[in-house]
């Protein structure tokens, strides 16, 4: 028998498993930057450093909620310093249901909140004394603030004459002086309405209260804003 007529079996060739390309050539990495869920999770297992990516990921949102509430950059600092800090004793109680950045603006809210009503104590225990004769009498000024959606809606984009851009520069301390004066409850939705431009939905997951109602207060608080700007600015009937 020929040997060209034999079919011999080809050799089996014995593969090797390829190695897992090198990281170290120019290669891209894959993206590592953690969600915010993921970071949640962390914080609320005690992991200090998502918690603290976190609050400075919120930090100047939180920061403007303040000062459009208190109009005072010193004391909106100082409100959100005191709201972080309940963020961090209070991160493992957060269960969720609402969006971390809503829950945390809640809590801004509230330290807000309580801080006008200290000061709107403090203001009329000055005045007690003051009309006592154990008063000095000096007034205190507040700092106007950045710019906000209420401000924007008066003073507009276009471009305007001298006399024009004065009288809008004196209806936006105005209007900032008119917010000041009302209710703390009103000035509230009208930030987190107005200025901060969050739905329904989300005010009455911050205030905690029913959509309806929030609807209802924020008709009563532009109202009441309307009132104290028409003491300065009357409408013409």
């Amino acid at each position: 028998m020929s040997i060209t007529n034999v079919r011999m079996k080809p050799a089996r060739r014995r593969v090797t498993p390829a190695r897992p390309a090198s990281r170290t050539h120019g290669q891209s990495m894959p993206d590592q930057t953690p969600t915010e869920k993921q970071l949640i999770d962390r914080a609320r297992k005690g992991d200090r450093s998502a918690l603290g990516e976190l609050l400075e990921n919120h930090h100047n949102r939180l920061y403007n909620v303040a000062l459009r509430m208190v109009s005072n950059r010193d004391d909106a600092a100082e409100i959100t310093q005191d709201a972080m800090l309940k963020v961090v004793q209070h991160i493992g109680s957060y269960d969720g249901r609402s969006k971390l950045s809503t829950w945390m603006i809640r809590i801004t809210m509230n330290q807000s909140i309580s801080f006008l009503r200290k000061r709107k104590l403090r203001k009329t225990t000055s005045l007690d004394m003051e009309y006592s004769g154990g008063g000095s009498g000096s007034a205190a000024s507040s700092d106007g603030g950045e710019g906000s959606a209420l401000r924007e809606r008066i003073a507009g984009d276009e471009e305007h004459e001298p006399s024009q851009r004065v009288e809008q520069s004196e209806m936006i301390t105005q209007l900032h002086l008119a917010l000041d004066r009302v209710d703390a409850v009103f000035r509230s939705i009208l930030v987190l309405r107005d200025i901060n431009e969050m739905d329904y939905q989300q005010i009455s997951q911050v205030l905690s209260v029913p959509v309806g109602t929030v609807k209802s207060r924020l008709f009563r608080a532009r109202l009441a804003l309307r009132e104290e700007m028409s003491k300065v600015f009357p409408i013409e009937t």
